[in-house]
């Protein structure tokens, strides 16, 4: 990325300088264009139900800005001499299914042959410039709150390797279909400036870039976190994804353990596919926003706290 020139505009809100979840292009004084694009390879079996956990995956960077998706281009990566196209039709079938569920259209899309199954979305969104949430937004005293549950690393490990109890495979495919479309309106609501969502680089990874862009430090409560169902017993027994061990290696540099093991560092590591929200909030508006949540049935939960940052130069992340 250093080879290439940086990008300047006085129209471009947000760009690649950031590391945040979607650029934004100012229209006028009231309205932006929130513009993202993601896929990713099969997480579950079943087709349909991967087109829905892509589809959310993708549209998630549109409501961590703080936007509402307005159109979408499906993004497909497909081995047509050993997979059918009846089985694209379920997994396009599935991102339709996110669409009508998000109130926006996919009006098209592109395929090419891959050896191995891709599929994700563009997505163009519109956002008021001036009520933005972003990764540099956080600020000194918030409260951090999480609108779902970390484990889904853990647990599309073990889908693949065969561990997986239906159930918990049923808790985790919920938590990653469900949009976070509420969870950035709770934000805004409880007047959050700072968010970002928790996906492919885990909650250290996210939040540690968030809290160097916004120039503050943070604290994680370790035991406040919510786990999906099974997720520890999972990790014990060995279903930990590569991409979690990456992410802890990456947040090393910022993190302060706190006394804390490997295996509570790696799952406030693990790698999510569409993760939730988290979001900085002032602490008299905590309850507020934990209460929204609930009663739109995420399992959300204040995890911990930001505050200024240290002049020392020291650890960005505690653990405690």
């Amino acid at each position: 990325m250093r080879r290439l020139a940086p990008v300047n505009h006085p129209d471009l809100l947000v760009g690649s300088a950031t590391g945040d979840d979607a650029a934004v292009w100012r229209l006028d004084d009231q309205r932006a264009l929130v513009v993202t694009a993601d896929f990713i390879t099969p997480v579950v079996d079943d087709a349909r139900t991967w087109g829905r956990v892509a589809a959310a995956n993708a549209v998630s960077d549109v409501y961590a800005m703080g936007g509402r998706p307005l159109l979408a281009l499906n993004l497909v990566g497909w081995n047509s001499e050993e997979l059918s196209t009846d089985l694209l039709g379920d997994v396009l079938l599935g991102a339709q299914d996110v669409a009508d569920a998000g109130g926006f259209v996919i009006g098209g899309g592109h395929t090419i042959d891959d050896p191995e199954p891709k599929f994700g979305l563009a997505v163009v969104g519109e956002a008021d410039p001036n009520r933005l949430l972003t990764n540099a937004g956080f600020r000194a005293g918030d409260v951090l709150v999480l609108t779902k549950p970390l484990g889904v690393g853990v647990i599309t490990t073990a889908i693949k390797q065969g561990d997986a109890p239906i159930d918990v495979v049923d808790a985790a495919q919920a938590s990653m279909t469900r949009l976070n479309a509420e969870a950035a309106t709770v934000a805004l609501g409880c007047g959050a400036t700072g968010a970002t969502d928790v996906t492919g680089f885990g909650l250290l990874g996210h939040l540690g870039r968030a809290v160097v862009e916004s120039t503050v430090d943070a604290t994680i409560e370790v035991g406040a976190v919510p786990l999906l169902p099974g997720t520890r017993e999972l990790a014990e027994s060995g279903a930990m994804p590569g991409g979690s061990r990456r992410n802890l290696d990456w947040a090393d540099h910022l993190l302060d353990r706190g006394g804390f093991g490997d295996l509570d560092a790696l799952l406030m590591a693990d790698a999510q596919t569409s993760g939730g929200l988290v979001f900085g909030v002032a602490p008299e508006r905590a309850d507020e926003a934990l209460v929204a949540l609930t009663a739109t049935g995420h399992v959300a939960a204040i995890v911990g706290h930001v505050v200024a940052r240290s002049g020392d130069g020291s650890h960005r992340l505690r653990l405690v």
